[in-house]
């Protein structure tokens, strides 16, 4: 079963790589590549992995590749 989580994006952070947890679940991701040639997206895409314990091949970007606000679906 699939999962979609939401997500917002803070590139090119000096305070990155970091995940924070809001009280409500909302997850802020800090990265410190910029967003340039997808650089940013896969720094995300890696982390948001490693934060869920789950391969980063079961995670696709669903939405929001050129926005700060991505929804990822995880397999």
């Amino acid at each position: 079963m699939a999962e979609t989580v939401a997500v917002h994006v803070k590139p090119g952070s000096t305070k990155g790589p970091l995940v924070e947890t809001a009280p409500d679940g909302a997850l802020t991701i800090y990265v410190r590549e910029r967003a340039v040639d997808g650089k940013a997206n896969e720094a995300v895409l890696r982390l948001l992995a490693e934060h869920l314990g789950v391969p980063r091949g079961r995670i696709r970007l669903a939405a929001g590749a050129t926005s700060r606000l991505k929804r990822f679906r995880i397999e």
